[in-house]
């Protein structure tokens, strides 16, 4: 049998052993077939291997041969079934086949082709294209108004350059692109719009038929069938890129705008009062900027402040705080979460009213926790758009730090982590340093994941221009600078009291005064029984108050009209919202706990006769059970009603 090159090979699998003969100068492709009709699989969804754990994969080849793998007489090679085709050239050979079947056909019918045909595939294809983009995320509102947009920046005629009439236009007077570099440099504009971004990927020749907005990717791809899988094995195809972090030059919103400066008094009177720093999440609107080409703005109207612990130091989320109805209540207003802010404030001289300026360029702007925090953020609310693949590209959520300025007053510092950082914190490669807050580390890697090497460019003492390892990892490699401010003419989505104190509570603050309540709404209604009932209820915190008051009165499917005259601020809706039962019920539950509260006021003792004495009593209004000694309901805390 050697002398003719046949041999015989054992093939073992789940399914048993079988023997196969075949030839040294047989490629294995004919190998891969003959183990096919020994053990009559009607595909070629396995693969042979020639190691008992799975490894040295024999792959099907026709340029490849027995001889050429080491195979000998009476080898044993091992048989895995696995989904899909054992490796591409299988794929390539079923493809061939059919591809040269479908060239017979075709050309066998060539003579009765007709434009039906070509009609129902177009209308497929067109069903198709149609289905798929349903699949994928629609757009805010503002992108879809700034792609109808042109963005080209209108010069006026140079006395001195231009020689034509005011009719005429020449390169000193034309327009320009938003990306102009020429006109970036003279207006000193660091970061272009996003939009403007898009423009100049579909300027081209092509019109952006070719753009496509990918994420960085740090971890392996899957399903490498040429080795064993990370640690064992890794191969310049499953294999992560380096990557060197560049300046992003676009950014998603060009400017962070709050209605009025109450809305960051009121976040700020929290800090003035306990000395604690504080974390909120933004809630507004994006619009289009007037003052920037193609650029977007986030209108802030309302800050929200999650259940946290804080000191002077530190603030910490507290987990499983359920904000969905945050959300769900801000959508029926017209809003949506636009941000984050937080406090990072120290006194210096409270007699002056100033504070200590720690973020500065000779320290940090923000700490390699924040951004990692930021970044966590931003992924988890992406940017919509439709020239990416999965949708999704980028993050309009900024960050907002109020701080301390060269003049030791406080103001505010807006800002937005790159893409590459979002990726970076969504592979789980940054981590923030334990002694210096203006480095981050990348991770090394373990036998549990592979971190991709990760460098940045600076200049050396002698101003040559030299790679850095990102271990450790300056974070202003990550930052965009998004400007905050407030408008010179103040907004008003919410009602502006010239009083804090006649302010409903803020949610969360567990201090004394700023306690969310029974007693604390009953109290605001009383003071504000001479405004008109839209004004009242024109406060962020009173509706979501309102809106998680399932307890005593649920609330929240009644709230639907009185959100919406809010938002369109119409007083008719909201006086005929005034009179529904749901509204009554609780203007009685209030005058009854003012009732009591009257009554407790002036009678420190309460007689209680002495038949009642030793029963419990049931509450009126919930019918919960209470034991005698209470005076004041243990559930719904309304007063004990005496009859």
């Amino acid at each position: 049998m050697s002398g003719t090159n046949k041999i015989l090979l054992r093939i073992q699998s789940a399914h048993g052993t079988k023997r196969i003969e075949t030839e040294l100068a047989s490629s294995t492709r004919a190998l891969y077939e003959l183990a096919k009709a020994a053990f009559q699989f009607d595909n070629y969804e396995f693969a042979l291997f020639r190691e008992r754990n799975f490894t040295k994969e024999i792959v099907s080849a026709g340029s490849q041969y027995v001889k050429d793998i080491g195979l000998k007489h009476g080898d044993m090679i091992y048989l895995r079934e696995v989904e899909g085709p054992s490796t591409s050239k299988a794929t390539e050979r079923s493809a061939s086949a059919s591809s040269l079947a479908s060239s017979h056909s075709s050309s066998a019918s060539l003579a009765g082709f007709n434009t039906d045909a070509v009609a129902s595939t177009s209308a497929k294809s067109s069903s198709f294209a149609a289905a798929s983009s349903t699949l994928l995320p629609q757009e805010d509102v503002v992108d879809v108004e700034l792609y109808k947009q042109d963005g080209r920046i209108q010069r006026k005629r140079d006395e001195k350059l231009c020689r034509h009439n005011s009719n005429g236009c020449c390169v000193h007077c034309s327009p320009v692109e938003p990306w102009d570099e020429n006109y970036l440099k003279e207006q000193k504009i660091k970061h272009f719009s996003f939009h403007s971004y898009l423009k100049k990927l579909t300027s081209g020749a092509d019109r952006g038929k070719f753009v496509a907005l990918e994420d960085l990717n740090c971890k392996i791809k899957t399903g490498c069938r040429d080795h064993p899988p990370w640690p064992k094995g890794i191969c310049s195809k499953c294999q992560p890129s380096a990557i060197t972090l560049n300046r992003q030059q676009y950014r998603h919103v060009d400017n962070v705008m709050f209605e009025n400066t109450g809305i960051v008094e009121r976040f700020l009177n929290y800090w003035r009062t306990t000395g604690h720093q504080r974390i909120g999440y933004l809630y507004g609107t994006y619009e289009i900027h007037p003052d920037v080409p193609l650029g977007i703005r986030a209108r802030v109207a309302a800050i929200y402040e999650p259940q946290q612990e804080s000191n002077r130091d530190t603030i910490r989320l507290l987990d499983g705080a359920d904000d969905g109805d945050v959300d769900e209540m801000a959508k029926l207003l017209g809003l949506q979460r636009v941000g984050w802010i937080f406090t990072d404030l120290l006194s210096e001289n409270l007699a002056n009213g100033t504070v200590k300026h720690v973020r500065n360029i000779k320290t940090h702007f923000l700490t390699s926790q924040e951004c990692i925090l930021a970044g966590h953020l931003q992924n988890k609310h992406p940017n919509r758009c439709k020239y990416s693949s999965n949708g999704y590209f980028g993050s309009k959520f900024v960050t907002v730090c109020v701080t301390g300025d060269e003049k030791k007053q406080v103001h505010m510092e807006g800002y937005a982590v790159s893409a590459q950082c979002m990726a970076l914190v969504r592979d789980n490669c940054l981590i923030p340093t334990k002694d210096a807050p203006e480095l981050g580390y990348i991770r090394e890697s373990t036998d549990k994941q592979y971190v991709p090497d990760v460098y940045y460019k600076e200049k050396d003492v002698y101003g040559n221009e030299v790679q850095r390892l990102g271990r450790p990892l300056p974070v202003e490699y990550l930052l965009v600078d998004v400007p905050a401010s407030t408008p010179l003419v103040p907004l008003y989505t919410f009602l502006e009291r010239k009083d804090a104190k006649e302010y409903f509570p803020v949610e969360n603050r567990l201090i004394d005064g700023h306690i969310q309540d029974f007693s604390a709404l009953a109290s605001y209604l009383a003071k504000s029984r001479s405004m008109d009932f839209l004004d009242v209820v024109s406060d962020f915190h009173l509706l979501l108050f309102l809106y998680r008051m399932e307890d005593m009165l649920p609330m929240k499917s009644q709230l639907g009209p009185l959100l919406e005259a809010v938002r369109i601020k119409d007083k008719a809706l909201a006086n005929e919202w005034k009179t529904r039962e749901v509204w009554k019920t609780l203007e009685e539950l209030i005058a009854a706990s003012s009732h009591h509260d009257d009554g407790s006021m002036s009678n420190d003792v309460e007689f209680v006769p002495s038949g009642d004495a030793e029963q419990n009593w049931i509450c009126s209004f919930c019918t919960f059970i209470n034991s005698r000694e209470l005076s004041a309901c243990e559930i719904c805390n309304l007063p004990r009603s005496r009859q």
